[in-house]
């Protein structure tokens, strides 16, 4: 059973969480303080972490920085703060994803769904295939087209870096800040235009439509995520 840890300070919110996961067969455990968070988590490791911000004892930033001290759970975070610099200081500390309050139930449960499956994923020579591209990581290729018809497509070494990163996170929440300092390194963390310009040009050469990407996401004032196909979604 997939173990799940819900820690917030809201006992309404508590109780309709633990209804709607036991309903779905998860197991779930609850704490209203990070530093029961904490606890909970080291005694019982769970399989996915939900997590609010706003606890009355510590930041949930703090939690995420705890947690990600010796796991690499799969952490959401449930924020009723309107600013985003909130949760891109969360996305940076380690959390994987946020949900914005008040949110819907399915909304909840397809991102939690999306994050456990990437947690089982075993990329050790991928080959990830998009809508009309794939994308050889093993040995920095890409190829595509459609009807048998195949060409190979040529990434600059910036292309390379930044595709890794999202390709490497599938469904993964990646903040501006996090990939500028992991593709350009330390100094860069505020050249946004950097990022647009080559998610740009990676759009241009791996979507089927670039103006209406279905794999390299933006989120507006958060960041990006690589959004693999479904199961079963071939071309």
């Amino acid at each position: 059973m997939t173990e799940v840890l819900v820690v917030d300070d809201e006992p309404t919110l508590v109780r309709a969480l633990q209804i709607n996961l036991k309903a779905r067969h998860y197991g779930v455990r609850t704490a209203v303080t990070g530093r029961d968070a904490l606890s909970t988590a080291a005694s019982h490791p769970p399989d996915l972490v939900i997590l609010d911000l706003g606890l009355p004892d510590l930041d949930g930033v703090e939690v995420i920085q705890g947690l990600r001290g010796w796991t690499a759970v799969p952490i959401i975070v449930l924020s009723g703060r309107v600013d985003s610099y909130d949760k891109v200081q969360a996305l940076d500390a380690g959390a994987d994803d946020y949900v914005t309050k008040p949110f819907g139930i399915d909304e909840l449960l397809a991102r939690m769904r999306a994050l456990l499956r990437r947690s089982d994923q075993i990329l050790e020579a991928p080959i990830v295939e998009l809508q009309t591209a794939t994308v050889d990581l093993a040995n920095r290729r890409v190829t595509a087209g459609d009807q048998g018809v195949r060409h190979e497509v040529r990434l600059t070494p910036t292309e390379w870096h930044l595709v890794e990163v999202l390709l490497r996170h599938p469904g993964k929440l990646i903040s501006q800040s996090q990939l500028l300092q992991e593709v350009w390194g330390p100094g860069y963390e505020t050249a946004q235009g950097n990022l647009r310009f080559y998610m740009g040009q990676l759009r241009r050469k791996l979507e089927a439509d670039p103006a209406r990407p279905q794999h390299l996401i933006t989120e507006p004032g958060m960041g990006y995520r690589f959004q693999p196909l479904p199961p079963g979604g071939g071309r």
